[in-house]
């Protein structure tokens, strides 16, 4: 069977941040208000039927169990890329807009830059250097092998040509950092005609996720413009508090139900949230990533295999809360003995409980107010 955990009502004006803070403090608080033992409810067969108690046997649940938490859709790390401003400039252009698909080279901004003119002009100057020096070097060359030149002018001349050489390619460097591609460079090295503009251009596949500034404004070099992320695989982050992580495990499945996706646990946390103790756990999420987006807040059901006690299916309101912590009330020769339980999911009309019961064994199914008040009487708090 499939269950989602117990969720208090809480009021419709407290937002989501807090809700899930209830929860979680409350989950929590089961799990630290430490050990409680049976409490034998000496009640005879006509002081139960004035109370309206009635008894049925619970189902032994076998398998695993589907738990239920709250998390958190985003993008993994290394699926987003920052494109970032390559020199001190004005936006005179911004050519997507958020959530549009780019493909890899497209442009998406274009921006007029001082510091980009003057990078072509020193690339100009640098280019003219080696050329000279190139053509310095062929008529040495030429008057060398003629026996009209020393060796020590050639040499001279070979270091020229190295040395400009290499001023003109890292000045070619510097552009190609600045975002200008090989053909246009390349003009610029034939017609000496400067460019002040530049494009910028995605360097992924994907979709534009953040845009941090528009047409007009000024930028600063390395200083972010866009965020373009891969949307396929998807994380989601999943809020399992500290008392449940135990029944997760890397590689289980997962599934959010609301959306039709699943995925599988691909990392669990080994920190504690000091505010709401939970634990963080990771899924993957590859089938119907279609259907999910970033931000957007899930429920997250986790598959977990049946370990530890036996595990039962009972109704949920036989599980009643007192001092903290889940019971229920199990018939005995005596009358009744309430007993301890841990719920591992409950939903508005079953609940998955933890207990050590018996085969024969029959709950109180109704009648509960009755035994509470016993319990309460015999078991203050």
């Amino acid at each position: 069977m499939t269950f989602t955990p117990f969720r208090p009502a809480l009021p419709a004006s407290l937002p989501m941040g807090a809700a899930s803070l209830v929860l979680l403090l409350s989950l929590a608080a089961e799990a630290f208000s430490g050990p409680a033992a049976a409490v034998d409810l000496p009640l005879d067969a006509r002081a139960l039927k004035a109370g309206g108690v009635e008894f049925a046997a619970p189902e032994r649940e076998r398998g695993a169990t589907d738990l239920s938490f709250p998390g958190t859709v985003v993008v993994p790390p290394g699926q987003l890329h920052v494109v970032a401003a390559p020199v001190t400039g004005l936006i005179e252009a911004v050519e997507v807009a958020p959530d549009e698909l780019v493909a890899a080279g497209q442009p998406i901004l274009r921006m007029r830059s001082p510091e980009l003119v003057a990078a072509q002009r020193d690339f100009i100057s640098a280019d003219a250097d080696a050329n000279l020096a190139r053509d310095r070097l062929r008529r040495a060359e030429a008057l060398f092998a003629a026996r009209a030149l020393p060796e020590r002018d050639l040499r001279t001349a070979e270091t020229d040509a190295a040395t400009t050489g290499f001023r003109a390619e890292e000045r070619e460097h510097a552009l190609r950092l600045m975002g200008m591609s090989e053909p246009e460079i390349e003009i610029l090295r034939k017609t000496r005609d400067y460019a002040p503009t530049i494009a910028i251009v995605a360097p992924k596949p994907g979709f534009v996720v953040s845009r941090y500034t528009s047409p007009g404004a000024r930028v600063m070099a390395a200083e972010p413009l866009f965020t373009i992320a891969q949307l396929d695989p998807l994380w989601v982050n999943i809020q399992v508090p500290s008392s449940r992580i135990d029944a997760i495990e890397v590689g289980a499945p997962v599934s959010l139900p609301a959306q039709g996706a699943t995925g599988r646990v691909i990392r669990i946390g080994r920190s504690v949230d000091g505010a709401t103790q939970s634990i963080v756990a990771v899924a993957e999420i590859k089938a119907g990533v279609d259907r999910v987006r970033p931000g957007l807040a899930v429920t997250v059901n986790v598959r977990a295999d049946n370990e530890g006690p036996p595990q039962w299916v009972v109704p949920s309101a036989s599980v009643v809360r007192h001092r903290e912590r889940s019971w229920i009330f199990v018939r005995s020769e005596d009358g009744v003995n309430a007993m301890p339980v841990e719920v591992v999911a409950q939903n508005a009309r079953d609940a998955a409980i933890r207990a050590e019961l018996s085969p024969d064994a029959r709950i109180a199914t109704r009648g509960l107010v009755a035994l509470l008040a016993e319990l309460a009487r015999r078991d203050p708090e």
